[in-house]
């Protein structure tokens, strides 16, 4: 048996692998209940959704952030819990477990390395329905990229299961969603602008060899995600071959930390808006 990987431990028990006591020790951690992966494994959400896959005894499908997360789509918050939907009532609730009951249609749900999750335009159409309404344009915009279908099919399947609970969020959603955005940060960054009403910035704009986050052509002003993948050595001097020329081209780039885009939007806001205006007055 493979431990570094979710596993029944009434199971490893019965097939004579571990003595029950061992279960309780420091060598295993368990994720639910009865089911267990070795203590040095990493728990991320992936890892959660195999572990409810395995709770179900693989009678029901995975859904929700932990989907996307399946999916190469990953739009939530690391510790999300594994939403699983399932026919009947045979299964409960457990802290880190969302069970939805009911029945999904055949092509609403997609074999992923052999766990059954929702389909990318179900998966996006459920977080479509979960307000805040930014979560759930981020999670449209990450879905439709990575799997590259219209933010529209997410409406066409809402069709099919009308009034549902959060139907009424979905056209607003669908608006605001745009595919061509490359991570949710950057999705984030674009809320911010439009919730406060400011100009839609164009997507993945092309200056020379590069593409610009958010940009605003007309003026030269550029909006870019500053995350952890920019604080290596590599990626610094990349950065800074970039900015060299972006500068030489006129440009202006505003860049934003995954803090301030969380913690301070009305400070984001307020700092373009400010570009904006000395740009109008130019």
């Amino acid at each position: 048996m493979d431990f570094t990987l979710p596993f029944r431990g009434s199971a490893a028990v019965a097939s004579g692998l571990l003595a029950p006591g061992v279960l309780r020790g420091p060598r295993f951690t368990r994720l639910f209940p009865d089911v267990y992966v070795g203590a040095a494994v990493e728990v991320d959400l992936t890892l959660r959704a195999r572990a409810a896959y395995v709770l179900v005894d693989g009678r029901g499908v995975i859904g929700g952030y932990a989907a996307a997360e399946l999916l190469d789509a990953s739009c939530g918050p690391r510790d999300a819990p594994v939403d699983v939907v399932v026919p009947g009532g045979a299964y409960r609730a457990y802290p880190g477990l969302v069970v939805h009951r009911g029945l999904l249609l055949p092509d609403e749900v997609a074999t992923v390395n052999g766990i059954a999750a929702t389909a990318p335009v179900r998966t996006a159409y459920d977080l479509a329905r979960d307000p805040p309404l930014t979560d759930a344009v981020v999670a449209v915009d990450a879905l439709s990229h990575r799997h590259k279908f219209v933010p529209r099919a997410v409406l066409d399947l809402g069709c099919r299961h009308l009034g549902a609970r959060g139907s009424a969020q979905l056209p607003e959603v669908v608006r605001l969603a745009n595919p061509l955005a490359e991570s949710p940060m950057e999705s984030r960054t674009r809320m911010i602008i439009v919730l406060d009403g400011l100009p839609v910035p164009a997507l993945q704009h092309p200056v020379g060899a590069y593409l610009l986050d958010l940009a605003y052509p007309a003026i030269r002003l550029a909006i870019e995600y500053d995350g952890e993948a920019h604080r290596t050595q590599e990626r610094a001097i990349r950065d800074l071959d970039r900015q060299a020329y972006l500068s030489a081209a006129g440009w202006t780039v505003l860049r934003f930390t995954t803090a301030q885009i969380m913690r301070r939007p009305r400070w984001v806001a307020a700092r373009l808006r400010d570009e904006l205006v000395k740009a109008a007055r130019r």
